[in-house]
């Protein structure tokens, strides 16, 4: 925390020891702060926001760009796509490979293309 610009706080330290301590993973503020509350740590679920958008600001997380009611994290902040099970809310890393995408606009002058998120939404099958 401390190479990154952030005071390790008491609250911050027992949160990034939740996040990191299990590999990477994707997560909500709902489900840390239930993790948080399992594991003995108090603390309120505005902090455990304010916790994951600092930990995201100085790169030690990435926000995942899916749209509902809910915020994603993930604790791996390379370049890598994801599923997100429609019937689960949870999200799974598409295994590394080819993932290309094509036509890509022009960015405006002055810009560049930092990163492009594929999330490919996926649901059971229907019966037919």
């Amino acid at each position: 925390m401390r190479a990154s610009g952030l005071r390790p706080t008491r609250q911050r330290v027992a949160l990034a020891s939740l996040l990191f301590g299990h590999g990477d993973r994707h997560i909500s503020a709902e489900e840390l702060h239930e993790e948080a509350a399992a594991a003995g740590v108090r603390v309120s679920l505005a902090t455990v926001y304010n916790a994951l958008h600092q930990f995201t600001e100085v790169g030690m997380l990435r926000i995942l760009p899916i749209e509902g009611a809910k915020t994603y994290f993930d604790t791996n902040t390379s370049d890598h796509h994801h599923f997100f099970l429609e019937d689960e809310n949870r999200l799974v890393d598409i295994p590394e490979g080819p993932v290309t995408v094509a036509n890509l606009p022009e960015p405006p002058e002055g810009m560049e293309v930092a990163h492009v998120d594929i999330v490919v939404r996926l649901r059971p099958r229907r019966p037919r």
